[in-house]
């Protein structure tokens, strides 16, 4: 077994929030949304401006179908200004998407990713898992909890004054507290935190998409702690995977989703468009804002895209 693997597994066992919220629970951290995170968030609307943090659901989307089954959405029309007989004056139009549900935008699901067998709160992965999507932890029980609270943006990419992180660069918790201490910031339980790295740009500017699907900066493993410390009820990034890519040692796949989802039961938010949010955050300088975002409910789904919304 690698080092990386055995980290994985130490820190599994440490920030484990298994019964936590009890032996049924299906939504792990969301449990910290609670009454008075979601009044913290409606707190900080003061200008009354929002902001969607989602990319386009559509076929100039960010996936290069590298990975089997992930592609960019299918739009197609099924009906073009039809009439009825009954009501010849009256016209519609329907259409219909075909999509992964990790496309664009997205939450991953508590059913997401898991090893030794097990998903969160220790329920058998080949009990759980067919080919009609997730019995237990899957997006649709996620989707029940309000999804409203503050969120917290650290940018990263800002405090060290450039557009963007190298690829390749992990984001670690010393970090993290000094951009928090810089703009006057204090995480509190069941906030959001939101961290800009800048690789969003590769797609929103660049236009390469095999870049931004390749290495990036993200958090590094060390943060898995940090995120359990603080207690935070999710986690987005601007990035593909949230965490750095490749790892930190490079011998274990997605060692923070791991820890993460199976675990601590954090969702991780992907490829959030955070570039507008960090510019008004800087001009108004505040970093924090309702943020609310819940995942649609597909029965025994994985994922979920969504139009997350930042509110000043």
């Amino acid at each position: 077994m690698s080092s990386e693997y055995d980290e994985v597994c130490r820190l599994g066992r440490e920030l484990s929030n298994w019964g936590r919220w009890g032996d049924d629970d299906e939504i792990g951290t969301l449990n910290l949304v609670d009454a008075a995170a979601i009044r913290r968030g409606a707190a900080c609307v003061r200008d009354g401006v929002g902001f969607s943090l989602a990319l386009p659901l559509g076929e100039g989307g960010p996936h290069t179908n590298a990975i089997p089954g992930r592609f960019n959405p299918h739009h197609y029309m099924t009906a073009i200004g039809l009439s009825v007989p009954a009501s010849p004056f009256f016209h519609f139009s329907d259409d219909v998407v075909v999509l992964p549900l990790n496309a664009a935008t997205q939450w991953d699901s508590l059913a997401h990713v898991h090893y030794e067998g097990r998903l969160y709160n220790g329920r058998p992965a080949d009990e759980v898992l067919s080919a009609g999507g997730a019995s237990r932890n899957g997006i649709d029980k996620q989707a029940r909890h309000p999804f409203a609270t503050r969120g917290v943006l650290v940018d990263v990419a800002r405090s060290r004054g450039v557009d963007r992180l190298a690829a390749g660069t992990a984001v670690e918790p010393d970090e993290v507290d000094a951009v928090l201490a810089a703009t006057g910031t204090a995480v509190e339980p069941g906030d959001v935190l939101l961290v800009r790295t800048g690789h969003m740009r590769t797609f929103l500017v660049d236009d390469d998409r095999e870049a931004f699907n390749g290495p990036a900066p993200g958090l590094g493993l060390a943060m898995a702690p940090w995120l359990r410390a603080h207690d935070v009820a999710a986690v987005a990034a601007d990035n593909v995977m949230v965490e750095v890519t490749p790892s930190e040692d490079g011998s274990t796949i997605c060692p923070l989703h791991l820890v993460t989802i199976r675990d601590m039961g954090l969702l991780l938010g992907e490829m959030f468009d955070l570039e507008a949010l960090a510019s008004a955050c800087a001009a108004a300088g505040r970093w924090e804002f309702q943020f609310v975002a819940p995942p649609l409910p597909f029965t025994g789904g994985i994922s979920s895209p969504l139009n997350p919304l930042a509110l000043l």
